[in-house]
């Protein structure tokens, strides 16, 4: 029984099989044919078994293994490679199929390749995930097939292999050098100028082109005979939290993620920044209630448990209660603190509902608004307009996206600050915000 499941008949063997057909119909026309294509048919079914005492002589015909990640990052594509050692002594080809997890809805995943005697390859192929959660690998099938093309003999392998998708950890390893430079040019991070001396000071140096002559220090010049200059450090060991709305607004869904995605896995990307920099990173998520807490600290475990923590968010995207947001800050963040708040506004009225909210969250700490800009709108505002209808709908796309900068204008006018960003481009345009604030010291 188990001979039987694992043979299959390949196309070629079908090809013949339709030839030898159209032989025995021309026979009926020239009977001399008839005996010829029986000798045909005798030579197939000949070659067939010895295709299947080739296969199937050696036990142990092929060794194939699936090597996955330990887990995957959400957003990201990801590398899985298969490995397979030739233990025939003839060349084989093989055709792969691996049964990927339902998630990715691919149906016709196939690789086909070729390998010699004794030989051993790996090949490779790339997922990407658009949600978070357990991703279950089926069987790793390998169609096995000898120089005659006759049949396949399957082997199955790595069964039930389950692998775990986090936030983007691929993101969070490429910017992970960032909280060590000051010239972040190479990632698109703006230079941030420093306004104002709120850092802690340092040393006194001698003076290099480049510093800023606000610094000097007179008496040491005095002494020394030399320009000195004070030379400051960013004031650590300040607290930030990021706050994830996980409400219905983050439903939304850009290139296969939804917003709340993008916002997780920026917040783990910002969370390492931060800590680097040497402030205490924290985050909270909320919609109906406020959960998904970590106080904000500065151990050497943080990361791990912000990382668990973002992996566990689950939300049913009810809407938000900034309400209780309000209150939940005002009980536990006694400390002032930077509040980066992830959530989206789409209209002058949603922001309105929840403005007395935020301005008292801005009065006890330094508040950052990080909503999205809707990229859909884009395509239909640089469409050129045939019709009235397409004009229509160029002006309400228009206006949708010019009050998304009036949002913005209302933040600012009660001292919230705000960043209007694609969502693309979240991660880059919040480290970049967090940046300016600790350069101009206004926490």
């Amino acid at each position: 029984m188990k001979f039987i499941k694992s043979l299959y008949l390949n196309n070629f063997f079908f090809y013949v099989l339709l030839g030898i057909i159209a032989l025995f119909i021309c026979a009926f026309i020239f009977p001399n044919l008839y005996n010829a294509v029986w000798f045909i048919v005798l030579v197939l079914f000949t070659f067939l078994g010895l295709d299947i005492l080739l296969l199937y002589l050696a036990r142990t015909g092929i060794e194939a293994e699936r090597i996955a990640p330990e887990k995957l990052s959400n957003g990201d594509l990801n590398a899985i490679n298969i490995q397979i050692k030739n233990h025939y002594t003839f060349p084989i080809l093989v055709k792969i199929i691996d049964e990927i997890p339902f998630q990715f809805q691919i149906r016709d995943f196939k690789l086909v390749k070729k390998l010699k005697a004794s030989e051993e390859k790996e090949f490779g192929y790339e997922l990407r995930p658009t949600e978070r959660g357990e991703y279950h690998f089926g069987y790793l099938n390998v169609y096995v097939s000898s120089p005659l093309r006759l049949i396949s003999r399957r082997f199955s392998f790595a069964k039930d292999q389950m692998v775990p998708t986090y936030p983007s950890y691929i993101q969070l390893r490429k910017y992970d050098l960032l909280a060590f430079s000051n010239n972040l040019y190479q990632y698109g991070i703006k230079k941030i100028r420093r306004i104002g001396h709120t850092m802690e000071f340092e040393q006194i140096k001698e003076y290099v082109q480049g510093d800023d002559l606000r610094t000097l220090n007179w008496k040491a010049t005095a002494k020394k005979n030399a320009l000195m200059v004070n030379q400051f450090q960013d004031e650590k060991s300040q607290s930030v939290y990021l706050a994830i709305d996980k409400g219905r607004v983050m439903q939304m869904p850009f290139d296969g993620l939804s917003l709340l995605d993008y916002a997780i896995n920026s917040t783990l990307v910002l969370a390492n920044v931060i800590l680097k920099k040497q402030d205490k990173a924290g985050i909270f998520a909320f919609s109906k209630k406020v959960e998904n807490r970590v106080f904000a600290e500065r151990r050497g475990s943080q990361m791990q448990k912000i990382l668990e923590t973002l992996y566990n968010i689950k939300t049913d995207f009810f809407e938000s209660d900034y309400s209780r947001l309000y209150v939940d800050i005002k009980k536990n963040i006694n400390q002032r603190s930077l509040i980066i708040l992830y959530t989206n506004f789409e209209t002058m009225d949603g922001l309105n509902r929840q403005l007395p909210y935020l301005k008292g969250i801005a009065k006890s700490h330094l508040l950052v608004v990080v909503f999205f800009q809707n990229t859909e709108l884009n395509a239909i505002i640089n469409k050129k307009t045939d019709t009235i209808q397409e004009v229509y709908d160029k002006v309400i796309a228009e206006k949708f996206m010019f009050e998304k900068r009036l949002i913005a204008n209302e933040l600012k006018k009660y001292g919230i600050h705000s960043v209007l960003t694609q969502p693309e481009n979240l991660t880059l345009d919040a480290i970049n915000k967090y940046l300016e604030i600790k350069a101009r010291g206004i926490l």
